[in-house]
Order: structure tokens, then C-alpha cells, then sequence
């Protein structure tokens, strides 16, 4: 077999494992309220510090064991799930909209447009993002709509470079070239066949910025900074047990873990893409 059939060959087989985890997390965020055994908030004080089932002392009752407060770990797990997707499906959104559409009017604009817009990119993508972001959070408060106005602010730099240099590239192309000579509008250019062109690159990013965000608000979670009770995220869970690691260490592992396999499948569901959409990845 060549070395382009070996490429093409894996270009084509989308990682299963990585693809069901994301899957099942979309549907465990959209049906979490059928799926939970018990109420995120609610908390059985006969059952505090219960351990998973398969440890001396566990029960089916609560599968993954309770925290300190008898509040079962999975209808937790659950509960957070929804939050860390909902900030960042929602953060991506806007960032990746607002960066979208600064990147299109820099790179096809060009001229001091181009160096306006570039600057402000730059000088964002120059400071380190989880400062920018315990700066914000500090400014702002906690809460999920200022968590989410976070991700925003420091992700839209890294759309709007993106775009910029895919428009560089398309717009020099036949096609464009023809709707120019057509006398095709300028707004109608940029988004009927530049931008069309883009989306494979724009999906890609979108995709491995998922882990990038799930990573941030749980790190702010985790410090206090980012959501707070009674909301369930997966980093606040790992703040509530880090005092109890050395007899309960299911309350902090079981919602790292839920992180790592998380950031972990949408990163590899995103490589994957980025090699299916790049026509090199096969030579």
C-alpha cells in the first residue's frame, strides 16, 4: 500500500471511541434532567461519603459514590455536564461569529482595515489567556453569562487570524476573480464564495476549542472565579472534594477524569477532521 493510501485510508476512519464519547455527552447534556437518579441538589446526609458500588460499603443506590453532603456523584456528573457544554458551545458561538466575521473584512478589505483589525488580534493573542481571564472574571464577578462573556473576549482573536489568512489565500483565486469581473457585490463575494470556503478550517477550530473552554471554566470553577453553588460544574465538584482526597478520592477523580475523557475526545474528533479536510494529510 502507498503512502497515499495509507494516508487517505486513515483520513477516512473517524475515531469511534472519541466520536461516541461526544456524542453521548451532547445527549446527556440535552436529556440530563431524564437521566439523573436524583436531583443535583439533593442531599441525603444519611449517605454522606458513601463509595462507589464497587468498593466495600458502595451501593447501586448511588453508583459513583456521594460527596459530603449525601449528593449523588453521577446526578452531579450529569448536571455539570450541561454546564461546561452549554458555556462552551455558547462562548465558541459568539467568539467564533465575531472572529469570523473581523477576519473576512480584514483579509478581503485589506489596507488599514487590515492593520486595524490585526493589531487588536495581536495584541490579544499576545497576553497569556487565563490571566486576561482571572483579570475579567475578577472585574466582572462569577456567574455563567460573565464566565461565557470570558471566552468570548479571549477567543475571538484566534478566529478573526484564522479567517484573515484563509481569505489571503481564496481570494486570488479563478472563481473569485470571475465574480469580481461579474461585477458581483463585495458583501456578496465575501459570503456567498469566500466564506463557504473557510468552513472547513472555522469547524476545525470550533471543535478543539471545546477542551480549550470546558479547560478554562473549570480552572476558574476550580478557584472560586467561575461558576458557583447551586449550579454543578465539573471544576467546582473538584474544588468541593480537594480537602477529602486522602479517604473519599472519588469526589474530585471520578469529575477530573469526566475532564480529561472530554477534552480528550473533542481533541481527537478535531484532528481527525483537520487531517479529513486537508487534502496533504494523504502525501
Amino acid at each position: 500500500m502507498s503512502a497515499i493510501e495509507q494516508g487517505a485510508g486513515g483520513r477516512g476512519r473517524p475515531p469511534m471511541l472519541a466520536l461516541a464519547c461526544c456524542v453521548l455527552l451532547v445527549i446527556v447534556a440535552v436529556l440530563g434532567d431524564i437521566a439523573t437518579p436524583y436531583a443535583k441538589d439533593f442531599a441525603d446526609l444519611s449517605a454522606t461519603l458513601a463509595p462507589p458500588f464497587w468498593q466495600d460499603g458502595g451501593s447501586l443506590a448511588h453508583p459513583l459514590g456521594t460527596d459530603t453532603l449525601g449528593r449523588d456523584l453521577l446526578s452531579r456528573l450529569i448536571a455539570g455536564t450541561r454546564i461546561s457544554l452549554l458555556t462552551a458551545g455558547a462562548a465558541i458561538f459568539v467568539a467564533g461569529t465575531i472572529g469570523v466575521l473581523l477576519g473576512l473584512l480584514a483579509g478581503y478589505a485589506g489596507g488599514l482595515v487590515d492593520a486595524i483589525v490585526m493589531r487588536a488580534v495581536d495584541a490579544f493573542l499576545a497576553l497569556p489567556f487565563i490571566l486576561m481571564a482571572l483579570a475579567l472574571v475578577a472585574a466582572l464577578g462569577s456567574g455563567v453569562e460573565n464566565i461565557i462573556l470570558v471566552m468570548i473576549v479571549t477567543n475571538w482573536a484566534r478566529y478573526a487570524r484564522l479567517v484573515r489568512s484563509e481569505v489571503l489565500s481564496i481570494k486570488e483565486r479563478d472563481f473569485v476573480t470571475l465574480a469580481r469581473i461579474a461585477g458581483l457585490a463585495p458583501h456578496l463575494i465575501a459570503f456567498r464564495h469566500i466564506l463557504p470556503n473557510a468552513l472547513n478550517s472555522i469547524t476545525v477550530l470550533a471543535l478543539l476549542d471545546v477542551g480549550r473552554a470546558i479547560i478554562l471554566e473549570s480552572s476558574l470553577s476550580f478557584l472560586g472565579l467561575g461558576i458557583q453553588p447551586p449550579e454543578v460544574s465539573w471544576g467546582l465538584m473538584l474544588a468541593d472534594g480537594k480537602a477529602y482526597m486522602s479517604f473519599a478520592w472519588w469526589i474530585t477523580t471520578l469529575p477530573g477524569l469526566t475532564i480529561v475523557a472530554t477534552v480528550m475526545a473533542f481533541n481527537a474528533l478535531g484532528d481527525w477532521l483537520k487531517l479529513r479536510f486537508d487534502p496533504r494529510a494523504a502525501l
